[in-house]
């Protein structure tokens, strides 16, 4: 039999509950201990933020500098919903917010905010060192199972089940990509048995799968191609350029995750996607068709290839393993190629390996405070949302966004509750 039991020393019962502990549960927990409201944040991983940590191995990328129109773009089919929400807290408010925790921002060359020193655990640390100042109380280990009939939060601890009560609930629990650092996506069962609307969680900023051939894959596998541009074929699209690196099962790297939820919706459509690459951004058709129609006399084609238009070993493979040999004599169909070289994916790499995820609880079960309609005091913010944007801060920016609105319509849910309950006690 379980036992339940309410750990007085844990909680306040006045106390607003946050389940998960990354940059959305953080950002509540700040927000609404900075209006003097206790709050506890619960986490199932032994310390808080290690998402969070991992994406700021390689240079942590906080937002992006580009103007507001530009950037509400990136947020595809959730711009409209979500452009009022980062209107409260854009790129400029957050770097703001990071210079108030002590750490200097610089705008690279990509247009990519990254504190100075490039890390994300100095920022963390301080942020850390601020929630504790401000009140805010850390309960490690503690996985989310649901609720009691009560509608307290049952979670399991080192020291058995705990049920806990709460004034309201916020959860910021991630999407379902890289579980080993806490999103594994679990909570997407607990929500529809609680009525909730969730779309499936799908990989996004993700690799895709093909089939190499063998010779391809041995010699090229872990290689970056450089200079490119690429965009999913039979799409409206303009060309983007820049690079991406070929694995032993396909493609993955920035121009891939930059086209990913493009190409996983013509997947999911059409049971195929097409990537379109062109080799030569920088050279129009027309020359290529000049250099590829130029005597070659006793020259092979690939060393004619490097010669003339600076074809690669890399980029002269990839046109050996998508077109047919006939293809190479006719320099009409060669140089068409190079422009806009088909390649056929045939599936996303597993969610776990994704950076992001898509899908997750749908707005429309939410009110504009996100807040479940059908249940009040609950409350959702980050990822766990069904939302998705490439990487290059936007992820970042809208996680925080969404948890600044979240906690606002927590203080005023609970303002007006307790409106309430005064004025039903003069009455009574």
């Amino acid at each position: 039999m379980q036992t339940y039991v309410t750990k007085k020393h844990h909680h306040q019962t006045d106390s607003v509950a946050i389940i998960g502990g990354g940059p959305a549960g953080l950002m509540v927990a700040e927000t609404l201990a900075l209006r003097g409201i206790a709050v506890d944040v619960y986490d199932a991983m032994p310390s808080v933020g290690r998402k969070f940590l991992m994406a700021g191995k390689g240079g942590m990328n906080l937002t992006h500098s580009e103007n507001s129109v530009s950037f509400m773009t990136r947020y595809a089919e959730r711009e409209a919903l979500l452009a009022p929400m980062i209107g409260q807290f854009d790129a400029a408010a957050l770097r703001a917010w990071v210079k108030d925790l002590g750490i200097d921002t610089y705008v690279g060359s990509s247009g990519r905010v990254f504190p100075v020193d490039m890390k994300a655990a100095p920022l963390l640390r301080a942020w850390l060192h601020r929630l504790r100042q401000q009140g805010v109380r850390f309960h490690m280990r503690h996985r989310w199972l649901g609720w009691d009939e009560q509608g307290q939060l049952r979670f399991a601890t080192p020291d058995g089940e705990v049920c806990l009560p709460a004034s309201a609930q916020v959860f910021a629990l991630g999407g379902g990509s890289w579980a080993r650092l806490g999103s594994d996506g679990a909570w997407v069962n607990l929500l529809r048995q609680r009525g909730l609307d969730v779309a499936d969680l799908q990989p996004a900023n993700c690799g895709f799968d093909l089939d190499w051939s063998t010779f391809f894959k041995d010699k090229f596998a872990g290689q970056p191609i450089l200079t490119v541009a690429a965009r999913v074929q039979g799409g409206t699209q303009p060309m983007r350029k820049g690079q991406f690196v070929i694995t032993s099962t396909g493609v993955e790297g920035s121009l891939i995750y930059a086209l990913s939820a493009a190409l996983r919706q013509q997947l999911q459509s059409q049971g195929k996607a097409v990537l379109e690459l062109d080799l030569l951004p920088d050279t129009p058709l027309e020359k290529v068709l000049a250099e590829l129609e130029h005597p070659r006399g006793s020259r092979s084609l690939s060393s004619h290839l490097k010669t003339r238009l600076g074809l690669d070993a890399l980029k002269t493979g990839l046109l050996h393993e998508c077109l047919a040999k006939t293809d190479f004599a006719q320099a009409s169909v060669l140089s068409q190629a190079i422009k806009a070289l088909p390649v056929v994916l045939q599936a996303t790499r597993p969610i776990d390996e994704a950076i992001s995820s898509a899908g997750g609880l749908r707005f429309e079960a939410l009110d504009e405070n996100l807040m479940a309609v059908q249940h009040p005091g609950l409350f959702f913010a980050g990822e766990m949302l069904d939302w998705e944007a490439p990487t290059g801060g936007y992820l970042l920016t809208a996680c925080f966004a969404t948890a600044r609105v979240a906690a606002a319509g927590v203080a005023n849910w609970l303002a007006q509750n307790s409106r309430e309950l005064k004025n039903e006690l003069k009455m009574s």
